[in-house]
């Protein structure tokens, strides 16, 4: 009889690995608290309109493909993908930079900033590519158990980018701040200040730039539903409203879990649930990370978010549209230096009904707004709205047109809500942050050290924040299982 594994939550890393390990031959069953799966990549449908509540961005195509590949399937077997041109705009106070669907657009777009300045960029991109090839099909890859799974011909030969930082490198290369600010942006998906994110992860513009952004037709929840349906496929059992109460323990082994106040038994237990609320879930002498280790941890931002229906089409957006048009680093220091509510927020808004007919009414446009925050800030009902106050008349000033008055409905989800829905650790949005003391095998484990077949997997583990990583973060962890448990 094949083994039983119990995998508590169903976001993206949670299901890659319950189809790696069903299709292996496990017996493998879902447990997810809320009412629907996809853990914080869930939708919003109302009055018409269709909102991603978390994940909006569709990059790194190329590990979409290769999950699905893995199980003989293709993302075109389940989900229409459409790449973006442009990619997105970006906002600043006096002027507007289009980033194109391919290299050559954003040459000619960094040339009309800052003359001279494609020359640089192809060589970053170029570097940028290099540093994607050995990340994607080799040091990702690995489960961070040793320090020596880095150690390769490589990593060796570029050693001194994990002790630079992007931020030393963009500025190296490139003056105009604009500009620096365009390609400091992608690792903030990585969660932390470009300042403190090692160079080697410049793969995040090649990831831009090179491959491009994409956006799955109805949603990036199409994603979720294509690997429910794959995982099913494969034979594994989802129970939703399934809230995981306890991990038990016997003998120093994980012998199952306590949902909803009934006994699961199990051989296995892997957790895709918050790495910090799943140890709470063992009792103390079987935690491996101290509050005090947690506390000390450099994590990802939380965030602010409305979900607003707007009752016409807007002017002079895009499908995805941030806007710098305050200070970058002074909004960063808000969120990691000295936490508190920034005073001059930069935010993000994503309309994809621009290129997605189905996801609002016709003639309406389904806004999607965003204000990174320190995690564990106060959060009530007057700081949300004074917030959505401050961005959406910057956003009409710097668009140029008069959109309140056209609000349908508007819904908000802040640092209580990650905290309510996801069991987030002080409400963070996306993890632990990629710093150089958090790479790879310095990141908590995926095997527990204190008890035996316990695992866990997603954001706060191997490899880290995004939705790729949570993919490959399932297979790791899979792979891992395979080992030790057979």
């Amino acid at each position: 009889m094949s083994k039983t594994i119990s995998i508590i939550g169903s976001g993206f890393s949670a299901l890659s690995a319950s189809c790696y390990l069903a299709k292996a031959g496990y017996n493998v069953s879902i447990f997810e608290k809320n009412g629907t799966v996809g853990g914080r990549a869930r939708q919003l449908i109302r009055d018409g309109f269709t909102f991603d509540i978390g994940p909006s961005w569709y990059w790194m195509p190329d590990v979409f493909e290769k999950f699905f590949n893995d199980f003989g399937k293709r993302t075109s077997d389940y989900y229409q993908l459409d790449k973006l041109s442009p990619a997105y705009k970006i906002f600043f106070s006096d002027e507007v930079i289009t980033i194109g669907d391919h290299m050559d657009q954003i040459c000619e777009e960094f040339e009309r900033i800052e003359t001279g300045s494609s020359k640089p960029l192809r060589k970053f991109i170029s570097q940028a590519q290099e540093h994607y090839d050995i990340a994607i099909n080799n040091v990702v890859l690995k489960p961070g158990l040793s320090p020596f799974e880095l150690v390769t011909k490589e990593t060796v030969t570029r050693v001194d980018r994990f002790f630079k930082t992007i931020s030393k490198e963009v500025r190296k290369n490139f003056k105009n701040p604009k500009l620096i600010s365009t390609l400091e942006f992608p690792v903030l998906f990585l969660g932390a200040k470009p300042s403190q994110t090692p160079s080697f992860y410049s793969f995040m513009n090649f990831a831009d730039f090179g491959l491009g952004t994409w956006h799955p037709k109805g949603g990036m929840y199409e994603i979720i539903r294509a690997m429910k349906s794959l995982a099913e496929s494969l034979g594994v059992t989802i129970n939703t409203n399934s809230n995981v109460e306890k991990i038990i323990v016997e003998n120093g082994k994980s012998a199952g879990i306590n949902v909803n106040g009934k006994l699961i038994k199990s051989d296995v237990v892997l957790s895709g649930a918050d790495y910090h609320h799943s140890e709470t879930l063992l009792d103390k002498n079987y935690r491996q990370y101290s509050e005090t280790y947690w506390d000390k941890r450099t994590f990802a931002p939380s965030s602010l978010l409305f979900y607003v229906g707007f009752d016409k089409k807007l002017n002079h957006v895009e499908h995805h549209n941030l806007f710098f048009d305050t200070n970058f680093e002074n909004h960063a220091e808000d969120i990691y230096d000295d936490p508190k509510w920034p005073k001059n927020p930069l935010f993000y808004v994503n309309f994809p009904s621009v290129t997605d007919d189905s996801m609002a009414p016709k003639g309406c446009e389904t806004g999607f707004f965003l204000i990174p925050i320190a995690p564990g800030l106060e959060d009530t009902p007057q700081l949300r709205q004074q917030y959505f106050d401050i961005i959406i008349n910057r956003f009409e000033n710097l668009t140029d047109q008069n959109v309140q008055e056209h609000i349908r409905f508007k819904e908000s989800f802040c640092v209580n809500d990650f905290i309510s829905e996801y069991n987030s650790y002080k409400g963070n949005a996306y993890g632990m942050a990629n710093t150089l003391m958090q790479t790879a095998f310095l990141r908590p484990k995926l095997k527990s050290k204190k008890v035996e077949s316990l695992y866990f997997t997603g954001q706060l583990t191997v490899p880290g924040p995004g939705v790729p990583p949570a993919l490959i973060s399932g297979k790791l962890v899979a792979e891992l299982i395979h080992k030790y448990e057979d």
